[in-house]
């Protein structure tokens, strides 16, 4: 299971590899896909009962181990820095619902959120509904999906998920006497909507691929093995979804894939009743409704590439009878949208910055909420309260810690309620910019820079560039408190909002995806090589990180221009893409072609071939890497990285360290309780510091 043998002859000085470097065997397989027989020796490692696997992946993290051993010290002095830094016991704004104001706190040393509500006043006594300390107790792994609390405020269903597989356990409990009334409901989605009625309730369950596929009602006191299914999900590339209006007459059923959706509405105050559809599914048309007395409001891309938005009656409310409220724009695009009583409020996305629109639905005044930061980003609260007029708001950019304010929309008038404490934190001594590189074919590429005053900017500093880059998500360039520690020790951090990703609008996102998918790794390369040509890195001091699909952005580029890299970060990373994309029985693949191609396509199937990174590691040099993996992730499965790793062991020219940690109690998002996640967070810098010159 171990290489025992003297370091490779073509490491260079400084280069370091720990003794007992794993070396996965290699076992003959030949996969037959669409008629190509192609030779993959570490197929095996998928068998998840093999002894095999389990060997080689406890081998990897005992491996990973070793490498960072030497390091504990300085990962114990970020960890410290990183827990002294935020408010240990805090708590959210309350935010009001009904009769109580509802808000979250956490409390020194314990890993979860504590659920808090008051009844009528902020000087009422607390009530704590849901301590998920409690719940999480035994568990290696936690995470609350849904808490919801009935209409009436009297009981509580919650969805959790002890596994990290993304299944959850329902259950709902009475408020006032703490039992437990139903549950659990297993193998379900996150989501839950409660009737108006108070007892009755809606969930959707998981196919075997891990796929939200089936709506069912429940009525307390049922037996849950017969709840009445509503409606199933048949096509295999479509998710189901669930969530209710904010004037709470109706719940939402969303059929969506990659590129299309369908909307059913359900009366909440009747549980009987029969689903209406808005408007049958069409290829390549999205929409999204609410509504509003008797109007439905729709975002949707029908005839408008980057969205606009549409009334139409609510008793009748096909495309026929949609008429525009705020029109396309070919250079605006519209993310999402708000229905108050007396405002429309419109999320836009302009020169790669969030904005937000508000609009009275009764005289039609319209204007913009104005940000003063050159690269920042502002996102909405709960907002539970339909007739409120004021709009929790969230803000935050590189250099600023969260800011959360209420934005009267009738006065326009702006309420701080509280600024995010960073102990030790003073925003004077930093910079943010916001810059565009020239990628290979000429378009720019934004790219949004931090780092501390006194970094010098002759082009020595040591640079991490982040991305992700897929699905249309925006990277949104937010303050992170745990980023400190990298930009005291002179780290310039960037994130590089590259095509494929959503911050430039549907555009953008079209222009890396499917047949384009590779300038999302040129324009990352190309926002490297800007930064280090214009002082704000030294070349050979170079690092890259994503994690999932910007984790295939690491490995595409790492073996694109392996020779840029001095450290590569790579969590959870999609890199065995030809092979997972062409086995459908993988949870969530199917839903991917829209994505990334279809492979019973031969040229969208040899496209992802000549990127996917594990069919393109070659004999070459390559940089320092730490790979992470999930036992129980479903959307990236734990043997991609591992088979990556065995391949780029297998053919890198150096023996710079290449580590793989599995976490066996851990899905896609890695640690789930906050103190561990940032013990994990610094070891990972520690890593990167050190592969970085800046930490020995």
């Amino acid at each position: 299971m171990t290489d025992t043998s003297s370091d490779n002859p073509s490491r260079t000085p400084g280069e370091q590899c720990a003794p007992g470097e794993p070396v996965a065997p290699r076992r003959p397989y030949e996969v037959d896909e669409y008629g190509e027989t192609l030779d993959d020796p570490w197929h095996w490692l998928r068998m998840r009962d093999d002894p095999g696997v389990h060997a080689v992946l406890d081998a990897e993290n005992r491996y990973a181990d070793a490498i960072l051993g030497p390091l504990n010290p300085v990962a114990g002095v970020l960890y410290h820095e990183m827990v002294s830094r935020i408010q240990e016991s805090d708590s959210t704004v309350p935010e009001r619902n009904g009769a109580f104001y509802y808000y979250t706190r956490t409390e020194k040393e314990k890993q979860y959120a504590i659920h808090c509500r008051r009844h009528e006043n902020l000087d009422a006594p607390e009530e704590i509904y849901l301590d998920e300390n409690d719940l999480a107790a035994g568990h290696a792994y936690f995470d609350a999906g849904a808490v919801e609390p009935s209409p009436d405020h009297r009981l509580l269903a919650y969805a959790i998920d002890t596994r990290g597989n993304e299944a959850h356990d329902i259950y709902v409990r009475d408020l006032a006497t703490g039992q437990i009334l139903d549950g659990p409901i297993a193998n379900a989605h996150a989501g839950i909507e409660w009737c108006n009625d108070n007892h009755t309730f809606y969930y959707i369950t998981l196919d075997r691929t891990m796929r939200p596929y089936r709506l069912y009602r429940h009525t307390l006191g049922e037996p849950i093995a017969a709840d009445t299914p509503i409606l199933e999900e048949p096509d295999a590339g479509y998710f189901l979804g669930i969530r209710k209006t904010r004037s709470r007459r109706f719940i939402v059923i969303t059929s969506e894939s990659k590129t299309a959706s369908e909307e059913v509405l359900l009366d909440a105050n009747d549980p009987t009743a029969t689903p209406r559809l808005v408007e049958p599914r069409r290829q390549g048309v999205e929409y999204f409704t609410e509504d509003h007395d008797q109007t439905l409001y729709i975002i949707t891309n029908d005839d408008a590439r980057e969205f606009r938005l549409v009334r139409a009656p609510l008793l009748d409310p096909g495309l026929a009878n949609w008429t525009d409220v705020v029109a396309h724009r070919e250079n605006v695009k519209l993310d999402d949208f708000d229905v108050f009583r007396d405002f429309l409020v419109v999320y836009e996305r302009e020169n790669a910055l969030r904005q937000i629109r508000v609009i009275h639905i009764r005289n039609g005044d319209n204007r913009r909420i104005q940000f003063d930061e050159s690269a920042y980003t502002v996102w909405a609260g709960e907002n539970p309260e339909y007739n409120s007029k004021e709009l929790r708001l969230h803000y935050s950019s590189p250099v600023t810690p969260e800011i959360v304010m209420d934005y009267n929309m009738e006065t326009r008038h702006k309420t701080l309620l509280k600024k995010q404490r960073v102990n030790g934190y003073d925003k004077k001594n930093y910079t943010c910019e916001r810059l565009h590189a020239r990628a290979r074919d000429g378009t720019r590429v934004p790219i949004s820079v931090v780092y501390r005053n006194t970094t010098p900017r002759d082009g020595t500093a040591p640079l991490l560039l982040y991305g992700y880059g897929a699905y249309g998500a925006s990277t949104e360039p937010y303050f992170v408190a745990n980023r400190v520690s990298l930009l005291d020790r002179g780290v310039v951090f960037a994130i590089a909002h590259v095509r494929g990703g959503g911050e430039c609008g549907r555009a953008w996102y079209n222009a890396g995806k499917l047949m384009r998918k590779r300038n999302t790794f040129t324009d990352f390369i190309s926002c490297a090589e800007f930064l280090v040509n214009h002082g704000y890195a030294a070349r050979g001091r170079v690092g890259c990180m994503g994690g999932s699909a910007g984790g295939l952005l690491v490995g595409a580029s790492v073996n694109i221009r392996p020779d840029l890299w001095r450290v590569a970060v790579a969590n959870v990373p999609f890199v065995d893409v030809v092979n997972t994309m062409c086995d459908p029985t993988i949870p969530l693949t199917v839903t991917e072609y829209d994505e990334w191609g279809n492979p019973s396509d031969p040229i969208a199937r040899e496209y992802m071939r000549s990127y996917s990174p594990y069919d393109n590691v070659v004999p070459r040099r390559y940089p320092a890497m730490y790979v992470t993996a999930g036992w129980n992730d479903p959307r990236v499965q734990y043997w991609e990285p591992a088979k990556w790793v065995a391949r780029l062991r297998a053919m890198r020219t150096n023996r710079l360290p290449i580590v793989l940690r599995t976490k066996m109690s851990e899905g896609h998002g890695g640690a789930s309780g906050r103190y561990d996640y940032l013990r994990d967070l610094a070891d990972e810098y520690a890593f990167v510091l050190r592969e970085l010159g800046v930490v020995r």
